[in-house]
């Protein structure tokens, strides 16, 4: 499950090009593109804060750069059958989209690939993205994570929690709960909480980590769905601590409330930007995406929120208080565990079913 799922309903956003951007055609560089003034790309996006921060970072400086438009597209979070279906019909409502590595496994393996090899990983803006964020078909992005969020006021003049094992401790951690409703994550934490060291997390232990779930299950008074809803439980003072998305408790503490971030024992995985398979728009993306992976341009989404940034010297441009909220901080991502998507793309459907008739025992 990628940060998408997180973010505020579905909105369009369209960047047009100006007349600031018709006179840049004088310059060198512009005609380069010159063919390519009436061409656009549509991405789909995250919406929300991300559509906005993309916006003004990477889209709108792109269409002024090269006349090529960028449209914005929130959809659904991992949106696997309809990219399929855009490939398979070759009906393109989209010409790339931004994914998480466990989409990217399902859209490429196991037959019919249907992404496009970006090829630029000699590219002066792409190579320095670190291995672990990139793959054939996707160049890392944004750094998503779950982590353990608590309200400071419920843990005043006492200990906060610091880890999953301490979520768990009901008796040294009074408070009220919540928890995800899926097991994407809530496994991982169960198993952590047990202390199985994150070097050892995969393969899952299914059966140890149901039944540590099964001492929390009498003490969680909320099994979350949605991001708003996790927003709302932690900023209305609902809960006391919440295993949820990052951008949840970034949400809240930008909005003023009383919230604080455990970053120990974090869960990430990477958002990437991906090429749908047989798209007429494929040369039009790639440089897109050379644009956007631009270390200044990664940076200025700080201006917006901390963004889980991919280029590692992004750091240097991003204001100190808001990097240290950053999952790719060196601080915060040290302590975290990567997010096994080949686990997940093998055992997703056995484990869902699992786990879904585990909530209605």
């Amino acid at each position: 499950m990628t940060e998408s799922s997180r973010i505020d309903p579905s909105r369009r956003r369209v960047i047009q090009t100006g007349a600031a951007g018709l006179a840049l055609l004088s310059s060198p560089m512009v005609l380069k593109y010159a063919r390519a003034q009436s061409k656009r790309i549509v991405v789909r996006d995250d919406g929300g804060v991300y559509t906005k921060a993309y916006g003004e970072c990477f889209y709108k400086p792109f269409t002024q750069k090269t006349g090529i438009e960028v449209v914005g597209v929130q959809a659904n979070a991992e949106p696997v059958a309809q990219i399929k279906s855009m490939v398979d019909t070759k009906n393109y409502t989209w010409d790339m989209a931004k994914i998480s590595q466990p989409a990217i496994l399902l859209l490429t393996e196991g037959g019919k690939v249907y992404l496009e090899k970006h090829g630029l990983e000699n590219d002066p803006n792409v190579r320095t993205i670190p291995k672990q964020f990139m793959s054939p078909y996707g160049v890392g992005t944004n750094v998503y994570c779950t982590v353990l969020a608590y309200r400071t006021e419920a843990f005043k003049n006492r200990k906060a929690p610091s880890s999953w094992a301490d979520l768990w401790n009901v008796k040294d951690f009074p408070g009220r709960r919540a928890i995800r409703k899926h097991p994407f994550d809530t496994l991982e934490e169960s198993l952590m909480a047990a202390g199985v060291p994150t070097a050892q997390l995969y393969p899952l232990n299914l059966d140890r980590a149901f039944q540590n779930l099964d001492l929390i299950k009498p003490s969680v008074d909320v099994w979350w769905n949605s991001g708003a809803q996790a927003t709302q439980l932690l900023s209305s003072g609902e809960v006391d601590m919440i295993a949820t998305w990052v951008s949840r408790p970034q949400q809240a503490i930008m909005e003023g409330a009383p919230v604080a971030i455990a970053w120990n024992q974090n869960l990430w995985g990477v958002d990437n930007w991906a090429i749908l398979g047989g798209t007429p728009n494929a040369e039009a993306c790639r440089e897109f995406i050379k644009f956007a992976s631009d270390v200044k341009r990664m940076a200025q989404q700080g201006d917006f929120y901390p963004a889980g940034v991919t280029q590692p010297e992004a750091f240097k441009y991003m204001k100190p208080e808001v990097a240290k909220h950053s999952p790719t901080h060196p601080d915060n991502i040290k302590t975290g565990v990567q997010i096994n998507a080949k686990y997940w793309l093998d055992n997703q459907a056995a484990v869902t079913e699992r786990f879904n008739g585990w909530v209605l025992k």
